[in-house]
């Protein structure tokens, strides 16, 4: 028990510190719309990440899902990082300097914005089957109660990840007034990159392979 939850925050602290699309999604959410729409953000991501899981876990028992359906999902996902990465690249720069605590409607919006992202890239899903694979080696076939420590790990590692996020959220919203405009247009332009950067390594990976090589076949 006290080995899965050391695993999951160990595990937690190195995914919530991977800088990427999110990341910076993140730190730009909280800075231009306050706080609150950061933690929406943050939670859509962490119910992006059960779905990931769950469907790792669970969906593999009962579909079989083949390589070429794998690649079109890729390749449609990076098209939707890169149509985002550019319109922040245009995004002009705001910043909500009042405050002001989002509408439900408002915070739904961010809520799904950092859900789909997440979706959508299936680089975390990459991250996700590493870190199964990891549970899977330490808590190996044999170990007494294996599958309770694995979800108690998981759920660690959520935890870790929404909290160090919402503390993200809240050190950005705590920067908001000593930062202008034009470093939140600086920011957006940032988090485009980043978008546009991902969405073409994962297209190398899945098509081209001028870069990475093929994944393995399982």
């Amino acid at each position: 028990m006290i080995e899965a939850i050391i695993s999951g925050i160990g595990i937690g602290f190195v995914l919530t510190f991977l800088t990427g699309p999110v990341f910076f999604a993140l730190i730009k959410t909280s800075i231009e719309k306050g706080f609150h729409a950061g933690v929406a953000l943050a939670l859509g991501v962490v119910c992006s990440d059960v779905v990931f899981v769950g469907a790792i876990l669970f969906g593999s028992q009962y579909f079989d899902i083949s390589n070429h359906a794998k690649t079109v999902a890729g390749v449609v996902g990076s098209i939707i990082l890169f149509s985002v990465g550019v319109r922040y690249l245009f995004k002009k720069g705001e910043v909500n300097y009042e405050n002001k605590v989002p509408s439900g409607i408002n915070r739904a919006g961010y809520f799904l914005k950092g859900f789909l992202m997440c979706i959508f890239n299936p680089t975390l899903l990459f991250h996700w089957i590493t870190v199964i694979g990891t549970a899977s080696t330490v808590f190996h076939e044999g170990v007494a109660h294996r599958s309770f420590k694995i979800a108690v790990m998981f759920a660690t590692v959520l935890i870790v990840q929404f909290g160090m996020d919402t503390l993200k959220a809240f050190y950005a919203n705590k920067l908001r007034d000593k930062i202008s405009v034009k470093l939140v247009h600086r920011l957006n332009e940032v988090a485009g990159i980043a978008l546009i950067i991902a969405s073409l390594i994962l297209v190398d990976k899945l098509v081209t392979h001028f870069i990475f090589s093929a994944p393995a076949v399982n």
